[in-house]
């Protein structure tokens, strides 16, 4: 390692039910550096990052903070040693001001109430720092998402944070309100903090990282200096390996079908003019990284989020969708990204969540038959092959793998015609992944559509008949099975046409 390494990770692995998340992880950050962190979703960075806010436990491996052995198992306790971290996701809240936000659980106390005065005066010290005008008394729902960002950076320098660790910092900000994050963040270094800077956006990368380190399937590819690496090598390096799943063969055919037309689709930000149609028997991959807008969209199809603008036709005939109901109701399913909170009732039984999406199956005169749920959930847990005890086995209780398979289960049992897969394989095993991408191939040839969103590239290639990527809420490249490959994939998901 460098002398001049302000932390050093040595040899950091971590599993989770089995999946290993990453891999005997290795490298350093230099002080006063910015480090740009980049991998492909799922590559690990996440996990690394909370190992080093102390809110995961590394299961082996050594990390040190300025040459000593850094243990910490509450995220305070990594702000006490100057390690802290702005999430995407803002933790600040909006119904108190910028000065309560800063110094929430550490407000400065005399004669056993709060220094008001000191507040301020610390506050306002913090964010000058910042090159910041904002009034510390201000409510911080009545600020911009820019500023709430930077809020969120004072609250990091309030603890007196030698190291930042920025996850996706500008993933909610507009060009103008991220020329803006970047330009404090290169203040910020000069200042002599050190940065780790991550983010999907490799343009962001090349403007402010000394450095870039990248990780791939948990395992750490290369640290390189910024101006020795182009954009097409560093995504060679984040993607930069053959396909190592093994799927199923699968025959191209020409699709002459339409099924589901989506024209002009619009949504905020997240979804800006989307237009692509799908035939009977097709699976259309849709691939970018995080913030593309894909999860929105599918969200869009399935009746979850009403549009702006633009139309969805089924079968050439006009639809709107007020619900996902009235979506199942025309046969549209959607498996989602979040299986635990929005695919399962985990406290549920398999049979009760097998039989959500289509209880009707289980109707004899005018009256749910237990007999008929039983004898419904047992045939699909025995097609997918699904590990438990019985129908009445406690969802919550089963294996990643298997929850997945219930919730396929139970879009199985509701008979959709257009099935939307997002993360299908997210946090389970490569068994369970290999069953799973036979089922979508099965389900396709039997005429099913299947709408297919997956961060692994490899499943989006292995699997899709046609792939279109998304970048900041637009369709930036449409690819058939003979044109994909991953680095086409990546050019057009970093902003290329």
């Amino acid at each position: 390692m460098s002398s001049t390494s302000i932390l050093e990770i040595k040899n950091v692995s971590k599993t989770f039910s089995g999946v290993k998340a990453l891999s005997d992880i290795s490298f350093d950050v230099r002080k006063g550096e910015i480090l740009g962190l980049i991998g492909e979703n799922g590559a690990g960075k996440s996990t690394l990052i909370k190992i080093l806010a102390g809110a995961h436990q590394k299961d082996s491996g050594e990390i040190l903070l300025n040459g000593e052995p850094f243990e910490v198992r509450h995220p305070i306790e990594a702000q006490n040693l100057g390690l802290s971290v702005i999430y995407q996701e803002f933790n600040l809240i909006p119904s108190l001001s910028v000065v309560e936000n800063i110094y929430l659980g550490k407000l400065p106390l005399k004669n056993g109430l709060v220094n008001w005065k000191k507040l301020k005066e610390d506050a306002i010290q913090v964010l000058e720092q910042l090159n910041l005008d904002i009034n510390v008394m201000e409510k911080v729902s009545n600020l911009s998402v820019a500023k709430q960002q930077m809020v969120e950076i004072s609250k990091a320098l309030a603890t007196k944070a030698n190291v930042l660790i920025m996850d996706e910092p500008t993933a909610t900000l507009t060009g103008e309100e991220t020329e803006i994050l970047l330009r404090q963040v290169r203040e910020l270094k000069a200042k002599g903090i050190t940065i780790i800077f991550v983010s999907h956006r490799l343009e962001e990368l090349f403007s402010v990282c000394d450095r870039i380190a990248v990780l791939r399937d948990g395992t750490y590819v290369g640290t390189k200096d910024t101006c020795d690496l182009t954009k097409d090598s560093l995504i060679e390096m984040m993607v930069g390996r053959p396909l190592d799943q093994t799927f199923p063969e699968k025959e191209v055919k020409e699709f002459k079908e339409e099924v589901l037309a989506v024209k002009g689709l619009c949504r905020g930000k997240y979804v800006k003019n989307v237009s692509f149609t799908l035939h009977k028997g097709e699976i259309l991959g849709v691939a970018g990284l995080v913030g593309a807008g894909r999860t929105e969209l599918a969200r869009l199809i399935f009746g979850a989020d009403r549009p702006d603008a633009g139309e969805i036709f089924l079968r050439s005939k006009a639809v709107t969708f007020k619900s996902p109901h009235q979506a199942i109701k025309n046969g549209i399913g959607l498996v989602p990204e979040d299986r635990k909170n929005q695919g399962l009732v985990i406290e549920l039984s398999v049979r009760e969540n097998a039989m959500m999406a289509n209880l009707g199956n289980a109707i004899v005169n005018g009256l749910v038959h237990p007999k008929k749920e039983i004898e419904i959930t047992e045939k699909y847990i025995q097609e997918l092959q699904i590990k438990t005890s019985n129908v009445n086995q406690i969802v919550k209780r089963l294996s990643g793998g298997n929850q997945q398979k219930v919730v396929l289960g139970k879009w199985m049992n509701a008979d959709t015609d257009v099935l939307i897969f997002d993360e299908p394989t997210r946090g389970i095993d490569v068994g369970a992944k290999a069953e799973i991408y036979k089922l979508i191939i099965s389900m396709a040839g039997q005429g099913k559509s299947i709408i297919l969103i997956s961060s692994e590239l490899s499943e989006i290639i292995g699997l899709s008949d046609n792939v279109l990527v998304m970048y900041e809420g637009e369709i930036t490249g449409t690819l058939s099975k003979h044109e994909v490959t991953q680095e086409r994939i990546m050019y057009h998901a970093t902003g290329g046409r």
